[in-house]
Formats: structure tokens, C-alpha cells, sequence
């Protein structure tokens, strides 16, 4: 059966959407500030972020720290105090409340932690409830739909039943077929496993990677790290500020202040797959550290012919030496041939601050060093004989 699809959000041929953002969700400089009776309370400072389309981030955090109200700015359950938020060509916090229900409905399914399910409607009539609202499709349309969708959550053979008579981890795989009920782009998933058994996690989890291979953006927040360690990119928040996960990851010593300043000033950047990352003989002003895909380390040998010596996957890093010794790079980075590159660039003001603010990463990198270059002085050998 062919659906008539609700209108995308999608990437233009000139790389920006409407309102300048190049990802399809981007957040500058966002503030949320709550007031209490103890006084105002800074949720968010100053939080920037961007997430690409077929991307699965992981919303990492302590309680408190400002995960949940994160979600918020984004699904526009909530209103930044300052900062914009930008999702596709839409300028979320522009919205008034009528423009951003029906903007929400079309754009965004919402996975919650307490499934949120009717209990008066049977499963079908839940999954049908944001057709209904948003009238995406037509009526005639929308039982056929759910259904299907019920069948891909393997919940089909429940679809009359009411949510009391099946089970929690049941419920939550009806609750993404809901949430996925006007195909749409994003989903945002708020603790989406945090009420089940490892097992259903799991399971769940697995839905997930399959809708990111289909093309889907999820946001998960998630207090389960074995889970964050799994998806695309992991984003961590500490008092209200963001934290480059995959920088905490590599280099675990910088204290939760350090990783928020070094943050702000890391530059993330991408390559086509076999693109040159770091040319042999170049100047090295920046430590790469890699967050997707696979560069192979390339240097020549006596033949004329160039020799692999290394391949760097997730968390490695690279350019190290002559970042902390001076001169030029002794090999040549570049993206494998079969996979895009997206690595992290640290400055070499940024390095160097971080070495001085960190002694014991300073050494760990300073033995790093030293085993490279006696590798390289052996390749470099070998290559000559």
C-alpha cells in the first residue's frame, strides 16, 4: 500500500536551511532559567549543539543536571529563557502554542518513560490518535497504518486490547509505533527504557538502531551507560552545561570544569571517506581526536610505494607528537576509503592550556609519544631496508 508521507524536513541542495543552520537541529546559545521559591534556577547555560540528520545521540547526565529540559527546548514542550532553537527550517522558539502543537505533531514523535498511553483507547486507537490530530493522512488511511506499524513493533496480534492488559515493555513498543505514527523525522525518547528489564531494553534499543538505519534522528535521554556507549555520538550534561562526551572518554582526567571550557572550544569536523585529513610534511596546529569512521596512518616507503602502519577507529587520536614536540607531520591521515571521517580539533592554544591545567594527561600523552615515535623510527626503518 502506498501512504500519502506528511511534508519532511530535509537538507537543501545549498547545505542550509531557512533560517541559516546547516544541521537539522541546532541549538545557540540556550539559557533556561526557572524560578523558585530559593530563588532563579539556571537549568541550561549557554548550551550549543547540533545534530545531523540519521544521527543517534545519547543525552547523558546525572539527575538534575538538565537532560530532560534539554529534550524540552528541542520538542518545544518548553521555551528557552534566551538562545534559539532551530529544528529544519523551522524556528522553534518563534512558535506560539497552536503553531507549535500542530509543528510538533507533524515533525517530532515523542517516546516517554511512562509509555503515556490512553487507557481508555485500544492500542490501535493510540496509534492512531496523532493522525487523527494532525490529519496527515486520510481517514480512511489511518486504521490500515497503525496497524501496520503495530506489526513492525511485533504488537499487531494486541492491537484491540487496552494498555492494563499488556505489559510495560509491550506498552513502550506501542508507544513508538505511535510516536512514529505521522513518519516523522526526530524522535525524541525522554528515559525511553528506564521503567524496563534488561531484556526489553534491550530490545527497544534495537528498534531504534533500525529506525536510524531507515533515516530517522533520535535524541535519547539515558542514564544507562552501556546503552550510550552504542549509539552514534554521546552528549554529556554536567549543571546545566554540555560536555563533549567522546573528549571526557579520551582524556578522563580533566576534571567536569576543564571538559565545559574545552568544549566550547573544540572544532568538529568532516571527511568525505579517502579525503586527506593530515598531509605528510605539513604543519600540525591541531590534535585530532576521532569520533566516527576510520583513518589510516600512511607513510612512504623506499620503493615509491605508501605502507599503512595504522588504523584509528573511535577515541583514538592523532598529531600529538609534533603537537607537543614542534615540526611537521611525519605521516599522512586520511579517511578510510569505505567510511566518512568526523573528528574533533583541538587548537594548540587549547592543547597546550589543557596540558598545563592537566598534569597527569600531559604525562599519559607524553608516553603516548614516546611509544609512537619509536613505532614510526621502526617503520620508517624497515621501510629503508
Amino acid at each position: 500500500m502506498f501512504w500519502k508521507r506528511p511534508p519532511k524536513t530535509q537538507t537543501p541542495a545549498a547545505g542550509k536551511y531557512q533560517h541559516g543552520n546547516e544541521e537539522l537541529i541546532e541549538l545557540h546559545r540556550v539559557v533556561k532559567t526557572f524560578h523558585t521559591a530559593a530563588g532563579p534556577f539556571p537549568a541550561l547555560k549557554n548550551v550549543d549543539l547540533r545534530v545531523g540528520t540519521s544521527e543517534f545521540v545519547a543525552v547523558i547526565g546525572k539527575s538534575g543536571s538538565g537532560k530532560s529540559t534539554l529534550i524540552n527546548m528541542i520538542a518545544g514542550i518548553d521555551r528557552p529563557t534566551a538562545g534559539e532553537v532551530f529544528v529544519g527550517d523551522t524556528a522553534v522558539h518563534t512558535l506560539n502554542e497552536g503553531q507549535m502543537a500542530v509543528w510538533r505533531g507533524k515533525h517530532l514523535g515523542i517516546v516517554f518513560q511512562f509509555f503515556q498511553l490512553l487507557p481508555t483507547l485500544t492500542i490501535v486507537e493510540n496509534v492512531m490518535l496523532p493522525m487523527d490530530f494532525c490529519n496527515v493522512y486520510k481517514s480512511g488511511e489511518r486504521y490500515a497504518r497503525a496497524l501496520q506499524l503495530l506489526d513492525q513493533m511485533e504488537m499487531a496480534d494486541h492491537a484491540h486490547k487496552l494498555p492494563s492488559a499488556i505489559s510495560g515493555g509491550q506498552q513502550q513498543r506501542v508507544a513508538i509505533a505511535r510516536a512514529l505514527a505521522n513518519d516523522p523525522p526526530i524522535l525524541i525518547a525522554d528515559e525511553p527504557t528506564g521503567n524496563l528489564d534488561s531484556k526489553t531494553a534491550d530490545a527497544v534499543f534495537n528498534l531504534f538502531e533500525d529506525l536510524v538505519k531507515r533515516g530517522k534522528t533520535i535524541l535519547m535521554v539515558t542514564h544507562d551507560n552501556d546503552l550510550a556507549k552504542r549509539v552514534t555520538r554521546a552528549v554529556q550534561i554536567v549543571d546545566g552545561e554540555i560536555i563533549e562526551k567522546q573528549l571526557a572518554d579520551v582524556f578522563p582526567t580533566l576534571t567536569s570544569e576543564q571538559l565545559v571550557t574545552f568544549t566550547h572550544r573544540i572544532d568538529p569536523e568532516h571527511y568525505a571517506p579517502g579525503a586527506i585529513i593530515l598531509q605528510r610534511g605539513a604543519p600540525v596546529e591541531r590534535l585530532h581526536v576521532l569520533l566516527k569512521g576510520k583513518v589510516e596512518i600512511v607513510v612512504p616507503q623506499a620503493d615509491g610505494t605508501e605502507k599503512v602502519v595504522a588504523t584509528f577507529t573511535r577515541g583514538n587520536f592523532f598529531g600529538e607528537i609534533e603537537m607537543l614536540r614542534g615540526g611537521v607531520s611525519r605521516a599522512t591521515a586520511r579517511a578510510a576509503s569505505d567510511t566518512p571521517v568526523e573528528v574533533l580539533r583541538l587548537d594548540r592554544a587549547t592543547f597546550t592550556e589543557m596540558m598545563e591545567q592537566a598534569p597527569e594527561l600531559k604525562a599519559h600523552i607524553s608516553r603516548i609519544v614516546q611509544e609512537r615515535t619509536a613505532e614510526n623510527a621502526a617503520t620508517q626503518k624497515g621501510g629503508a631496508q
